[in-house]
């Protein structure tokens, strides 16, 4: 056993850290899909006027 080897328990506190600490996965299908909504909007904004 090394000096800073984890049991198991161990390994799932620090496992559940970093999923709570990563940063916000960007999906970009998301953001297209969500820029795509609001021209289509605007677009039919402009018709209608």
């Amino acid at each position: 056993m090394g000096k800073y080897q984890l049991d198991t328990k161990g390994k799932q506190a620090v496992t559940k850290y970093h999923e709570k600490h990563k940063p916000a996965k960007f999906d970009k299908k998301q953001q297209l899909e969500k820029i795509r909504v609001e021209y289509l909007k605007k677009k039919q904004e402009q018709t209608d006027k």
